[in-house]
């Protein structure tokens, strides 16, 4: 099997998330009971890591799928449709932008993905890297382009997958708007968005949203306990600790999972070991950004940094840490920088995120970063 046919796999015939089990059942069901009605335009929105991909594309290949009636739970995989999705040639699937298909999948499968990632050279991160916000961009000329397969008619059932929909221009969405004005037979728009406060209202008031967001406490508990079991030291994730996990990742349990396996998550004492020694005068801020740099790449140090500072506003600001394994409240006795300090610190950290795309290189956002944290 290739390296695409595999990742097309964990995408369109992944195992249904338990959490998406009656939404797909009455979706299905709509399609499958006369009227036989799906709504022209959805929108599947909400924080990364609840598996709205997983969902979106999961229900593109069932519907797609020469076999459907039979195969109620997902596609079969192995019609014609299901094979030319399997080989990314689907003459009656389209999505935007193209840098998205078919490499997203919102944590499709957050074990394999964390896997494939662990593998990457540097050059491979380099090129990760540079995949912007800029590249996401939906132009209105690539809405334009769609249009001739939209409003062809006689070809059957016809998708269209608009995935980081909040980085349509206004012109793409206005463009985008005829379309949902005007809805054709056997033509679905599916919508994804991490962030649905950006789209405009107009698009919103005219797609029907998935009800994808709403995830039982306990049944994320149970999810996220038997994915790090088979992954992770059971001694080493407990109960408490995965709660944790799905507080500091808002519920969502896909998030959940990749912090836990993401490398700089069992670097935040450290970071504070650090953070005390540099505001103490007792590390320079040139041998500490030599240290990180061979423990985490810059990206990861910032989104280490964005989570201790998170967690450090709630103390100063007398609520309880969210980090129970860190001993926050022991680094904050004595000292509590000041509004001014953290926000410093933060404004630092997304400065370096944007300079980063300018091809800055890490060891100088690394040595600013730490010249910075000294200061807080």
């Amino acid at each position: 099997m290739t390296d695409t046919t595999s990742m097309t796999d964990s995408i369109y015939f992944a195992p249904l998330l338990p959490w998406q089990q009656a939404l797909w059942t009455q979706l299905t069901n709509r399609v499958l009971t006369p009227p036989q009605s799906l709504p022209h335009a959805l929108l599947a929105a909400g924080m990364q890591g609840m598996g709205k991909r997983a969902f979106v594309w999961r229900l593109v290949a069932w519907l797609l799928c020469h076999e459907r009636s039979s195969h109620p739970l997902g596609a079969c995989g192995d019609c014609d449709s299901c094979q030319w999705l399997r080989s990314g040639t689907h003459p009656s699937l389209q999505v935007l932008p193209i840098i998205t298909m078919p490499i997203s999948a919102d944590h499709a499968n957050s074990r394999e993905a964390s896997s494939s990632t662990t593998k990457k050279s540097k050059s491979d991160k380099k090129s990760a890297k540079s995949v912007s916000n800029a590249a996401l961009t939906i132009k209105v000329d690539d809405i334009r382009a769609l249009q001739p397969f939209i409003y062809q008619g006689g070809r059957g059932m016809r998708i269209c997958v608009l995935d980081h929909a909040e980085q349509m221009t206004i012109a793409a969405a206005n463009a985008l708007l005829k379309t949902l004005e005007e809805p054709q037979s056997q033509v679905h728009l599916f919508l994804i968005s991490d962030t649905p406060a950006q789209l405009l209202p107009t698009i919103k008031s005219r797609v029907q949203q998935l009800a994808l967001q709403s995830i039982d406490a306990m049944v994320a508990l149970e999810y996220v306990t038997q994915a790090l079991g088979s992954t992770v030291n059971r001694e080493a994730v407990g109960t408490e600790a995965i709660e944790q996990l799905l507080q500091l990742a808002n519920g969502a349990p896909l998030a959940a999972i990749d912090l836990a396996q993401a490398a700089w998550y069992s670097k935040r004492a450290l970071w504070l070991t650090t953070w005390q020694a540099l505001r103490s005068g007792k590390r320079s801020s040139v041998a500490a950004s030599d240290y990180w740099q061979n423990q985490l790449s810059i990206a990861e140090f910032i989104k280490l940094s964005e989570l201790m500072l998170l967690d450090i506003r709630r103390v100063c600001l007398g609520l309880k840490a969210v980090q129970k394994d860190v001993n926050l409240l022991a680094a904050l006795k004595d000292y509590q920088p000041s509004d001014s300090a953290l926000e410093a610190l933060a404004t630092s950290l997304q400065q370096t995120k944007m300079s980063l795309q300018q091809n800055v290189q890490e060891k100088f956002g690394y040595d600013k970063l730490m010249q910075d944290l000294a200061l807080l």
